[in-house]
């Protein structure tokens, strides 16, 4: 049997693989459906007997759910219900999830498209639709949404119609990190103001455009969209207070000669310190920053924005930097950092002047820029901050736990930082501590108070992680909490590493 043979064969072998494990995926979206339908009835039924009101009962299902299939409790949530309509109400689609019909995406949009009717149209949809598995497999996203929505006008236009009209409460704006240091601005608005907001903007792009303008249209639109917000003449012009957190090695790259930034360095890494996933390839200056609401961006493009030039662009004189007091007030070893803000300011030689503390305007106000100095362990990448013996955590230790944490500290969240949490509670004897607050988002704050979830920190660096948690998840001496679930499972969540010491 010649090559050529052989090797068609071995493609058709792997086509017919790749559809097998895309069924066994169904089949499995399924069983998860169907165990965490009975998870919850079973955790509803022991916290009724518990003494939990009945309609507080399943506080926390989600979440767990979340974390055991590593998803945030959100998205959990979002399971859980998904998990509950497909065994109790349509159970045609879930016999096709089962036999991998279709995916458990495809579940979702038909649970999604018939949640505005009643219970038993839901199941006239169900049996109509997911029913039929040869019609069923051939219809692809937007066939399946077509085909729900029109069985579903002509079973119920009244509920339709009132889904319709109750979304417009759901109308929001919201703000998400994209590739190469932009952000993805999305509102979910009415269709007649969202197409009426796109029309204007793409008027004034054809105005502009049809007048000389360089620009691409795209770009146009983007920036009369920022202008007409803000309110500013020029996209440019945006002020807006940005938090970096960045080396002074990256920041003063340029400036400095190699010596002069080595000054102050009196111990190498040690035996104690895990030198992480950077290692010792990038060249001092050259750790990436990180920016809060955002993530890590390179080093020059932090820099160029704290120049006050365009970032990227590579332009722009470092501005001298003067120390402004904080309430956030830190503390730490010798050598390791310093405490409070850090303001451009300017002198007589590089064209900035202000007194101590006192904020003047830019002469290029593309953006305020704010740096936050804080103390950093070498030998681990700890911040460490001041205790506060208040029950509500002050400002100023919030903004440390916001830019220690950065993000939600349950593990796989990733949402904005909304409340900041005591790990062990005040009315357990728990202190309002840098080492005993976590930043949580609403979600999951709300999720740990259920009955049988506990927290801890762990500070004992001879004590590990179970031994089947992946080795990365435990860093020696940085921020960790243990959250134990009521089913006794532990999860474990330590603090992001600063720049330079990942």
């Amino acid at each position: 049997m010649s090559v050529e043979v052989l090797e068609a064969a071995e493609r058709v072998r792997l086509i017919d693989e790749i559809r097998l494990l895309e069924e066994l995926k169904s089949a499995a979206a399924a069983a998860q459906a169907r165990a965490a339908a009975a998870f919850d009835a079973s955790t509803r039924r022991a916290q009724v007997r518990a003494g939990l009101a009945v309609e507080q009962a399943g506080r926390g299902v989600g979440a767990q759910i979340g974390l055991a299939r590593r998803e945030s409790p959100h998205r959990g949530n979002r399971l859980l219900g998904l998990a509950r309509i497909l065994t109790a109400e349509m159970p045609c689609t879930l016999q096709a999830l089962s036999v991998g019909v279709i995916s458990e995406w495809r579940a979702t949009l038909l649970v999604r498209e018939t949640a505005c009717l009643s219970r038993e149209d839901r199941g006239r949809v169900d049996e109509v639709v997911a029913g039929d598995l040869a019609g069923l497999e051939a219809l692809g996203d937007r066939a399946l949404v077509a085909r729900v929505r029109s069985l579903s006008y002509g079973l119920d236009p009244h509920a339709v119609v009132n889904r319709a009209a109750k979304a417009v409460e759901g109308r929001y704006v919201s703000c998400r990190p994209a590739p190469d240091t932009m952000t993805y601005l999305t509102g979910l608005l009415p269709v007649a103001q969202g197409v009426g907001v796109f029309a204007s903007l793409s008027r004034e792009a054809d105005r502009l455009k049809a007048a000389g303008d360089a620009r691409g249209r795209g770009q146009i639109m983007a920036d009369t969209l920022v202008e007409r917000v803000t309110g500013k003449a020029r996209a440019e012009d945006v002020r807006v207070e940005v938090q970096l957190i960045m080396t002074d090695r990256a920041l003063l790259a340029g400036v400095l000669a190699p010596d002069d930034m080595d000054a102050g360095v009196e111990e190498p890494v040690g035996a104690g310190r895990r030198a992480g996933s950077l290692g010792g390839f990038v060249p001092a200056g050259s750790e990436p920053a990180v920016l809060a609401g955002y993530g890590v961006v390179p080093a020059q493009w932090a820099r160029d924005l704290i120049r006050g030039s365009r970032p990227g662009s590579g332009a722009g004189t470092v501005p001298s930097l003067q120390r402004e007091d904080t309430d956030a007030g830190t503390s730490g070893s010798k050598n390791h950092g310093g405490s409070g803000n850090c303001r451009p300011t300017h002198n007589q030689s590089s064209g900035w002047a202000a007194p101590w503390g006192v904020p003047r305007a830019r002469p290029d106000p593309w953006t305020e820029v704010w740096l936050r100095r804080l103390y950093v362990v070498p030998e681990s990448g700890r911040l460490v901050a001041m205790d506060s013996k208040a029950r509500l955590v002050p400002k100023g230790l919030a903004r440390f736990i916001a830019t220690r944490d950065q993000v939600c500290r349950t593990p796989w969240c990733g949402a904005p930082i909304r409340h900041y949490d005591h790990v062990v509670p005040v009315r357990e004897g728990g202190r309002t501590t840098a080492e005993n607050v976590q930043g949580l988002c609403e979600a999951c704050n709300q999720a740990k108070e259920a009955p049988g979830w506990t927290s801890r920190t762990v500070r004992d660096t001879d004590f590990g992680p179970p031994v089947d948690t992946p080795e990365l998840v435990h860093r020696l001496g940085r921020h960790t909490v243990v959250t134990t679930t009521p089913t006794g499972h532990v999860y474990w969540s330590v603090a992001p590493c600063p720049p330079a010491l990942e």
